[in-house]
């Protein structure tokens, strides 16, 4: 069995940001396009009644899966057992299950997409040579999920000719994806649950999160999606969202580091430096 990642890789040293959740929207509308993962949401996802704390759970799950170190073999366990009940039949009267083996890759996959997004658009880009080796370390880490092998291109090269067959071929609007682009919105979610994030300042902040949330998830996605969805994106959300980012990479470096990476990350990041935690 494959190696959980550790202080050596590259992951450890780039750490887990927040900003990732900038780019969560784009991730969980390329996931949802893929008929099983949207069949297995709509009939058992509680993502429509409860945004925040799936949000919470998925995000938390993936810094497990990344800077665990023996935790991220629990956590692909645990995983593979939750999803072993999440079967049914489709949207078109096909059988599904959320470990037939494309599916369970793709969600992987696609999240390492989104990834390539966030630092291009919102941190440091990273260097060719850098996508390589964090492409390698993702293939590790979708081993040790238990993400087949054969499922996950080899290179990186060959990561970009399966995602455009993907989009190509296998990624279609369904129920789940109208769900998720309706929660774009925010007209019927509630304020974040956060403990230091005052109730009051939910309706006046809600326009923002709104474009903010627009901008992060259609910008970001490939333009054969948004035809497919038939999104709006024009120059004017092109420039707004190329504003908001370089706002995003001019603040962030203002906020301490155990605030803006996540706690395990942080700690994970620290260890690769050799730092005490």
């Amino acid at each position: 069995m494959a190696a959980p990642l550790g202080p050596d890789s590259l992951a450890w040293r780039l750490g887990f940001d927040r900003r990732a959740l900038l780019l969560a929207g784009r991730s969980l509308l390329m996931q949802v396009m893929h008929p099983v993962i949207g069949a297995g949401v709509h009939d058992h996802s509680v993502f429509r009644t409860d945004p925040w704390g799936r949000l919470e759970r998925t995000v938390g799950s993936l810094v497990t899966q990344l800077f665990g170190g023996p935790d991220a073999v629990a956590e692909g366990q645990r995983l593979r057992e939750t999803h072993r009940s999440i079967r049914g039949t489709g949207f078109h009267g096909e059988r599904y299950s959320a470990l037939h083996p494309e599916p369970y890759a793709w969600v992987h996959l696609s999240i390492f997409s989104s990834m390539l997004e966030l630092y291009g658009l919102f941190e440091q880009p990273l260097t060719g040579a850098q996508q390589r080796q964090f492409y390698a370390e993702w293939r590790q880490a979708g081993l040790v999920l238990g993400v087949a092998q054969r499922r996950m291109p080899p290179t990186l090269g060959e990561f970009h000719t399966y995602l455009d067959g993907m989009i190509d071929t296998r990624l279609a609007p369904n129920p789940a994806a109208q769900d998720l682009l309706e929660s774009l919105t925010l007209n019927d979610v509630p304020p974040p649950p956060w403990r230091l994030f005052p109730k009051a300042l939910w309706a006046p902040l809600r326009p923002l999160g709104r474009f903010a949330l627009y901008d992060t998830t259609v910008g970001t996605l490939p333009p054969a999606l948004r035809e497919k969805l038939g999104l709006e994106w024009t120059d004017v959300h092109e420039r707004r969202l190329r504003r908001f980012a370089a706002a995003v990479r001019a603040t962030a470096p203002l906020v301490p580091e155990r605030l803006r990476q996540y706690p395990l990350a942080y700690r994970a990041r620290r260890a690769a430096r050799g730092v005490p935690a």
